[in-house]
């Protein structure tokens, strides 16, 4: 894998973002001084999109959308008053609608974005929306490679236990907060005064150039998304942007850990920007001084800038806490004279967002774990966490992985490290490739990984023989992980049946 640069100074390049004038019209000021009443989101069932909905709909905008298919996002947007089509359908576009939001994944001849260009109706990037959205409120953005929705939740949840109550956006649900996005901690509540907001700003394609946060964290940069991107030139490229795109007066905020991070925050200090670091270096201004893991969560006692605090983590592993260090610098920078305690209580409460080491349940003596992990570091970070907690059980257990690789271009391009880093389970499988947005590539499928990796790391055809190949090998006190960003997560709850019935339980 090829690794970020980490010199001070680079040779000029051109970001690549999505925003643009054209294809996609950028509209980062909307709505504000625009006669916007009524918007339509395609593919409003993903994460991302639900949560562009969610705040129109908290606006007190008019909502429709559309996706391919039903989810988990769709009931509760209906049942705040969206409308919802399942298929794509020109006819879905209400004749007064006034705004079509898309993301990358939607093609250019989806019949919505057809219509609504031969209608003249503006078409808009979903973070262009987001920070129309989320206009006029103190931004805190969260950016970097790993940990950007842990991390995200981390900080609202910090800033509510210091008495705010912030607008958010993320890409994923969290159950702590009830939705995954919101303008407050109560839809029915008046407007918050408060005028905050934490966002996750997606660096897949770009678009996290439509924000200007007053406090920017960079959990992390190393190649990702190269699909887009190219090259990790234009990759930190991008990078280097958004920290121009920081408010007058703002604060970056890095991992002095992370090798692209660091490098990041010096060019940025070199352009004269307020860089703060975190980790567990001497010039860390936020600096892990002890860590304690357990299964139910970590403590931990750090150096901040006003003097020592400790803090109770509800989520455990060295990643999550250095996503902790971030969020309370972020939030600290972001309000300056909060008080560090209760932003350390409010960041206890978090108890992590859905999909990320989240523990669906024990199935015939082996405890299941969904997670998001779909780079090569985020599974090796999470294997190592799996291995610390079934060290630690009176009974130690293996660690049992199902990984679904997510997108051909990152599969062919990170094999080595994929393999590598799942060959440090006990047991392995990989499903075919989740193509997501890319066309499908016959180059590339489970065996690009599993021919690399060890003996332990096997190719399956497709869920049912994973689901066989688990229930014959896992033993009472494994830990299985189902690992992926795509439709993985689709095979716990038969798998867990299948482990129930296996051990006669079902």
């Amino acid at each position: 894998m090829t690794a970020a640069p980490e010199n001070g100074s680079l040779p000029p390049v051109t970001p690549r973002t999505i925003l643009r004038a054209g294809d996609v019209v950028t509209r980062p000021d909307w709505p504000a001084g625009e006669d916007v009443r009524s918007v339509h989101v395609v593919r409003i069932g993903g994460a991302g999109m639900s949560a562009v909905a969610r705040l129109a709909l908290e606006s007190g905008l008019t909502v429709s959308g559309s996706d391919s298919q039903d989810g988990q996002f769709i009931a509760p947007l209906r049942a705040a008053g969206a409308r919802i089509g399942i298929g794509f359908d020109a006819d879905l576009l209400d004749a007064d609608l006034d705004l079509v939001v898309v993301s990358t994944a939607v093609r250019a001849d989806n019949p919505e974005v057809l219509a609504a260009r031969e209608r003249g109706i503006p078409v808009i990037h979903r973070a262009a929306a987001l920070a129309g959205l989320l206009s006029g409120r103190g931004l805190i953005a969260i950016a970097g490679t790993h940990g950007k929705t842990t991390t995200t939740g981390m900080a609202v949840s910090a800033l509510r236990g210091a008495g705010h109550d912030p607008a958010w956006a993320l890409g994923a649900a969290v159950p702590d907060l009830g939705r995954n996005a919101g303008l407050g901690a109560e839809p029915s509540a008046p407007p918050s005064t408060t005028a905050l907001a934490v966002v996750e700003a997606d660096e897949s394609d770009g678009s996290f150039l439509a924000f200007t946060p007053r406090s920017l964290v960079v959990t992390n940069l190393e190649p990702d998304h190269l699909d887009f991107h190219g090259d990790v030139t234009h990759l930190t490229a991008a990078f280097d942007a958004l920290t121009r795109q920081l408010a007058p007066g703002g604060t970056l905020v890095v991992c002095a850990d992370d090798p692209g991070a660091r490098a990041l925050g010096q060019r940025a200090e070199e352009r004269g920007l307020t860089v703060v670091r975190y980790g567990t270096g001497e010039d860390a201004r936020w600096a892990l001084r002890q860590e304690r893991n357990g299964p139910r969560g970590a403590e931990i006692e750090i150096d901040t800038p006003s003097g020592e605090l400790t803090a109770q983590l509800s989520v455990t592993g060295h990643h999550n806490v250095l996503n902790a260090l971030g969020a309370l610098a972020a939030t600290a920078a972001a309000v300056p004279g909060a008080d560090l305690t209760a932003l350390a209580a409010g960041l206890g409460t978090f108890t992590g967002a859905s999909r990320r080491f989240d523990v669906a349940g024990t199935a015939g003596g082996v405890t299941v774990v969904d997670d998001y992990a779909h780079h090569p570091r985020e599974v090796a970070a999470t294997i190592a966490a799996a291995r610390g907690i079934v060290a630690a059980q009176p009974q130690p257990g293996r660690v049992l992985v199902g990984f679904q690789p997510h997108l051909f271009s990152r599969t062919r391009d990170f094999a080595v490290d994929f393999a590598a880093a799942l060959s440090a389970a006990d047991l392995a499988w990989v499903l075919p490739v989740y193509a997501a947005r890319e066309d499908p590539d016959p180059r590339v499928d489970a065996r690009t990984v599993t021919d690399l990796a060890a003996e332990s790391v096997e190719p399956v055809a497709g869920a049912e023989q994973l689901v066989d190949r688990v229930v014959a090998a896992a033993r009472p006190d494994d830990l299985l992980l189902m690992l992926g960003a795509g439709d993985i997560v689709e095979v716990t709850p038969g798998l867990m049946a299948a482990l129930d019935s296996a051990r006669g339980r079902g």
